[in-house]
């Protein structure tokens, strides 16, 4: 008796997303890291799937500019660099204020009440010991602030800088997650898009971005130069 085709769980797009979810979660909990290469036969297997839809999702990855792919060798995933935070503090700091700008025009009550939900998530992530979960609440404010501004390409843009940030950096941003960073700026740039300070706002956000920038910096600095030390 011929053997009836077996009907695929998932189309291949979903298993091409599902895979990028999950190097995107290794990424983000350190499981793998800047400059090692990516066993994408041996994560092809973990996710109880083919080879093809994890290449489909690390080419993507590659476009995002958080892995690499070197010829006969395989997938890396990009090494860390500090002229890269420059570059993406600066873009983040640019698109940031912009959208401050447009988001303070269109702002109404119901958009206020979003932004309060979002500082309140950070603060309660303060209370926790979870590193990712302050991270990602950080994240959310400011993407709140840009979600409001309604100009979906720059949101975009600016998600993209999280995740090279988030995905690739992690260990350098512990700034973000210490209680008396984040605490004070947020909730003073609050303050002043509520009182209606566009000047006042783009300042404090101006600063708090930079202020970040510059304690990112000197983290992945100490980082680089304590591994450049060690000799086995």
């Amino acid at each position: 008796m011929a053997k009836q085709p077996i009907e695929p769980a998932q189309t291949s797009p979903d298993l091409t997303h599902k895979a990028y979810l999950g190097i995107r979660q290794m990424m983000f909990h350190n499981e793998i890291v800047a400059g090692q290469k990516i066993p994408f036969k041996d994560l092809a297997e973990q996710m109880d799937m083919s080879v093809t839809p994890v290449i489909q999702a690390l080419k993507y990855l590659e476009f995002q500019g958080l892995v690499r792919r070197e010829p006969n060798k395989g997938y890396f995933i990009e090494a860390l660099k500090l002229e890269e935070v420059e570059e993406l503090y600066k873009f983040r700091k640019m698109l940031e204020l912009v959208l401050l700008e447009e988001m303070m025009a269109v702002l109404d009550q119901a958009g206020i009440v979003e932004l309060q939900a979002a500082h309140d998530a950070y603060l309660a992530s303060l209370s926790g010991n979870l590193t990712h979960q302050k991270l990602i609440t950080d994240m959310g404010f400011h993407l709140t602030i840009a979600r409001l501004a309604k100009q979906p390409i720059r949101l975009n843009a600016l998600k993209t800088v999280f995740d090279v940030l988030h995905l690739k950096y992690k260990a350098s941003l512990g700034y973000v997650t210490r209680e008396q960073s984040n605490q004070a700026d947020h909730g003073l740039i609050l303050d002043a898009i509520i009182a209606r300070d566009e000047t006042l706002a783009k300042t404090l956000m101006s600063n708090h971005i930079e202020n970040s920038e510059k304690h990112a910096y000197l983290n992945l600095q100490q980082m680089i130069n304590e591994k450049a030390a060690i000799k086995f």
